[in-house]
């Protein structure tokens, strides 16, 4: 097709075809005859041209959070036997925008490298590319378009606020609080290593036989711990919700848990009105599951619980919602058999949140533009003690 530059250049070879007629000059029909040649050899060039071009992309960093900047790294390389004039490539993030980059040319052989950002926000997962490759005549008359490549994924997950505090709870510590073993795929119980007494280890942990002989006291270090377990459930229930910023707030508490949870060591498990994803999923695919939850308007919380109180395996019970209601708290009431120690995250007026409180929960209530971070350090520091692991 023509460009811009090739449809003037047609009318003015036109233009001056009128002026030839009228004034009989020689000249300005040869000028006119120039420009046509130009247009049709533009044509020729862009539809026989068959470059073999070939987009890589690798985005960093790997973890995105919503309202993180990316940086894409597109290599465009020519795989062909020829040199590839003004290239020009769009590469489009769907939903985000696009990125359109150009060359004076490209070598058969050669990469050249093109790097931009995406501001990632909202959260979801975002289609990148196929890239599309434009390719123009030697005078600009004439372009083609051609999608080159294939498409990549970019998952934006919800914004995670750093929380500060852990949780002293039963399970964790297999000499003191310990409530019932779990066993780790990565080793066992068994096996444990013997090093020297540092002020505050636990005495019970004393390897007698050792200390005697080296008369100082030693101390049995297990290689792999006992895991606390716990469970982060986000009320999906549109109606729970104020506002969808309400909602989105939640999703970001639930994501903020999740994380803490799991870099803390626990056996996670998450439910959004699905499956639960236990702590076998990958962090990312927890994840990946909040970037894209939603709202839902006939979700069933109360038959749910019922199905999720079958496969509990006890714990703590981080409940992330907007608005408690009669259905949520009977919820709560099923799960709260299997996982005896609650945590409430909500979105809403205070007064709202008094009926977890009454049930013994710890509960944190924040609206929309507060950190649920300052909430959690607040609430869960003289009440975490209560949390067992089941």
């Amino acid at each position: 097709m023509l460009t811009d530059r090739g449809w003037g250049a047609a009318g003015a070879g036109l233009a001056l075809v009128a002026l030839w007629a009228a004034l009989g000059e020689l000249e300005l029909l040869v000028t006119a005859v120039l420009l046509f040649v130009g247009i049709g050899f533009g044509l020729v060039y862009v539809r026989l041209s068959r470059p073999r071009v070939s987009i890589v992309r690798q985005i960093n960093p790997s973890l995105v959070y919503e309202g993180d900047q990316a940086i894409v790294q597109a290599t465009i390389t020519n795989n062909g036997r020829f040199r590839v004039i003004n290239p020009t490539v769009e590469d489009e993030v769907g939903g985000l925008g696009a990125a359109r980059f150009h060359a004076s040319a490209i070598k058969a052989d050669e990469s050249v490298v093109a790097n931009y950002q995406i501001v990632c926000r909202p959260r979801g997962i975002y289609t990148v590319g196929p890239a599309v490759l434009v390719l123009q005549d030697p005078f600009r008359f004439s372009r083609r378009r051609s999608i080159v490549g294939s498409s990549d994924r970019l998952v934006v997950y919800p914004e995670v606020e750093r929380l500060t505090g852990f949780p002293i709870v039963r399970g964790r510590d297999p000499a003191v609080h310990a409530s019932r073993p779990e066993f780790s795929h990565r080793g066992g119980e068994d096996f444990f290593t013997i090093r020297e007494y540092r002020t505050g280890d636990d005495l019970r942990r004393v390897h007698w036989p050792t200390s005697a002989k080296r008369d100082q006291l030693m101390i049995r270090q297990l290689e792999t711990p006992w895991q606390s377990q716990a469970l982060v459930m986000l009320d999906v229930r549109a109606s729970a919700y104020s506002s969808p910023a309400a909602f989105e707030k939640a999703v970001k508490g639930a994501a903020s848990v999740t994380s803490h949870l799991f870099s803390s060591g626990f056996e996670t498990s998450v439910w959004t009105g699905a499956v639960a994803l236990s702590s076998g999923e990958p962090y990312a695919k927890i994840m990946e599951t909040l970037a894209v939850v939603r709202p839902s308007t006939t979700f069933d919380i109360v038959a749910a619980a019922s199905r999720l109180q079958k496969s509990g395996r006890g714990g703590a019970l981080i409940i992330v919602t907007g608005r408690p209601d009669h259905d949520l708290i009977a919820a709560h009431r099923l799960l709260s058999r299997d996982y005896p120690s609650t945590i409430a995250l909500t979105v809403s007026a205070g007064a709202e949140a008094v009926s977890f409180q009454q049930l013994g929960a710890v509960t944190l209530n924040v609206e929309p533009d507060q950190s649920w971070a300052a909430a959690w350090l607040t609430a869960t520091n003289p009440s975490w003690s209560t949390v067992s692991a089941g």
